[in-house]
């Protein structure tokens, strides 16, 4: 049994335990939208939708996905931004009991291919735009049904109509084929009734979500996670910002729902108290500022880059942000100058939070509105138990003493899809095992003082460099390749790559520049490119990636 010291640092408002309702994510929708019929659901580039419209589309789209033969257990794939369609696919599909697998909007055909093959997904909801993508490997994949959709099927007059005008002119448009198998959204949904769905989720054994995480070998790893852990997270965080009001508060969608942080901390945690959903397609700063001033959110929870990004706007005290009350910022390491500027702009109390996406995902913050510290993640939520272990032993360490940080409670996943070995290795006897390296000093406040192995942070999105390495290894130039991460002052890290070349073969930094966009999603991609003769080695001939660090130090790179 862990001492939970950190539980006298908790606001008097927050409970140390909590009593989590026995209900699916589906069922949370259900209730509000009983209870709060008329209240704003989503607010869409001028499109509002109240709950109990929301939930009637809800209902179509899952009857319309029960009509093309999707049982429960069935992986039904996403690919979308935040749109109202995000919103309706998810919860459509929970409501039969399908498992939702979110993909990033950004990825390559390659790591798309892989999410899709590794979660045996037949059925996909994606947006136009990205439509030829999914096209390129179907035939690779399980995929039987394609549910197309555009950012237009949501929008008000006359913005429906000048939307694909404009995509034309800019040479976007995506003409997608009619043919078996190919479904357009908005359709779909109007064929369909809305006779209420009959929800048979198992809501403490039953996965809600394949949530796909890169891993240190480079092999993407499915994180099953069931209904009660995503319900459980929800109704965490709605203590933890004691001071929200059910049925009155907005929440600011920027971060993107296919990451479990934006998933959780926006969409689920609005629909259980009833929140408005502010649904930000794609991050621009101005437009951002606009929408901030405009729809006036409460709540902004968000990644450090989107702070800094705000706050390096030139006319952003043009802007009324007054509106919001309180942000936590996850994905990246938050700058005490950011918090402090942001927090003096707005007047809102931003803090600094931790999580993983093995832990639905939030599992410590610093108190809202009471004590916090400076370069710490927090404490932990109620109900979790944490504790720094040595990472040979896993006996615990004392007070102070740098070990391996480990996790337990109502949000640690089941495991990985189809990947026991994996899954045994991480999981302990109920405690997940993180590989994040931390201390906790004497009021239970934690630090992480390593990154997980040698993972990268960039602008909230995690590169793990052998992902990047196998890549770079395929290029037929080079011999050997480490990637590093390096500060970067706006992304938090970016991505530097070490090349050794194969003698007489030459290769220039823009080729391979070249040739791993081709691969990787754009945030993966190296930022600068290093030519070595050779590479630091242990005797055994493994790549020293330490000692580069060490020189990017010396250099003054790396403080």
């Amino acid at each position: 049994m862990v001492d939970k010291i950190w539980l006298s640092s908790y606001p008097d408002e927050v409970p140390h335990s909590i009593d989590y309702p026995k209900l699916s994510l589906p069922e949370l929708l259900v209730n509000t939208a009983k209870n709060y019929p008329e209240q704003d659901a989503i607010l869409f580039l001028g499109k509002t939708i109240k709950y109990k419209a929301l939930l009637d589309y809800v209902y179509q789209f899952a009857n319309g996905l029960k009509s093309l033969g999707i049982k429960k257990g069935d992986r039904v794939a996403l690919m979308l931004p935040n749109s109202p369609q995000a919103v309706i696919s998810y919860y459509g599909a929970l409501m039969i009991g399908a498992i939702v697998v979110q993909n990033n909007p950004l990825y390559t055909e390659r790591e798309l291919e892989h999410q899709l093959v590794d979660s045996g997904a037949e059925t996909i909801i994606v947006l136009d735009l990205l439509y030829p993508k999914v096209a390129k490997i179907k035939q690779n994949t399980s995929l039987k049904n394609i549910i197309v959709t555009s950012i237009k099927d949501f929008l008000p007059f006359p913005k429906n109509l000048l939307y694909p005008l404009k995509l034309k002119k800019d040479g976007q448009y995506v003409k997608v084929p009619k043919k078996d198998g190919i479904y357009q959204f908005s359709s779909f949904l109007k064929t369909q009734p809305f006779t209420p769905y009959k929800i048979e989720n198992d809501y403490k054994e039953d996965l809600a979500l394949l949530q796909y995480t890169g891993g240190t070998t480079g092999v993407s790893k499915g994180v099953m996670l069931t209904h009660a852990n995503l319900v459980a997270n929800a109704v965490q965080g709605s203590h933890w910002l004691h001071k929200a009001e059910e049925g009155k508060e907005r929440f600011l969608g920027v971060l993107p729902f296919f990451h479990v942080f934006g998933m959780t901390a926006v969409m689920n945690f609005s629909i259980y108290i009833a929140a408005t959903m502010i649904l930000v397609p794609r991050f621009n700063t101005e437009e951002l500022l606009e929408t901030i001033e405009k729809n006036k959110p409460t709540f902004f929870p968000g990644a450090p880059t989107m702070y800094i990004a705000l706050l390096n706007h030139p006319r952003i005290t043009e802007y009324d942000l007054s509106s919001i009350q309180a942000c936590i910022s996850g994905s990246a390491p938050l700058p005490l100058e950011v918090q402090e500027k942001f927090e003096a702009l707005t007047g809102a109390r931003l803090v600094e939070g931790y999580g993983l996406t093995e832990t639905s995902p939030v599992t410590h913050a610093n108190p809202i509105w009471g004590k916090r510290k400076t370069g710490s993640i927090g404490i932990p939520w109620p109900d979790i138990e944490a504790k720094v272990v040595d990472s040979v032993t896993g006996e615990d360490v004392k007070e102070g003493d740098i070990g391996e940080l480990a996790i337990k409670g109502p949000v640690v996943m089941k495991g990985y899809w189809n990947r026991p070995e994996e899954t045994n290795k991480v999981l302990q006897n109920e405690w997940l095992i993180t590989g994040d390296m931390a201390t906790m000093d004497d009021e239970g406040y934690f630090y992480i003082v390593d990154r997980k192995k040698d993972m990268i942070i960039a602008g909230g999105y995690n590169i793990y460099p052998r992902e990047v390495e196998e890549i770079l290894f395929e290029h037929p130039a080079i011999q050997e390749a480490v990637v590093v991460g390096i500060p970067d002052a706006y992304r938090g890290e970016t991505v530097k790559a070490y090349i050794v070349l194969k003698d007489g073969v030459n290769a220039t930094a823009e080729e391979l520049n070249e040739f791993c966009r081709e691969n990787l999603a754009a945030y993966k991609v190296p930022k600068t490119y290093e030519f070595r003769i050779e590479l630091p080695k242990t005797l055994v001939g493994k790549v020293l990636r330490r000692a580069l660090v060490e020189e990017e130090k010396a250099k003054g790179n790396i403080s």
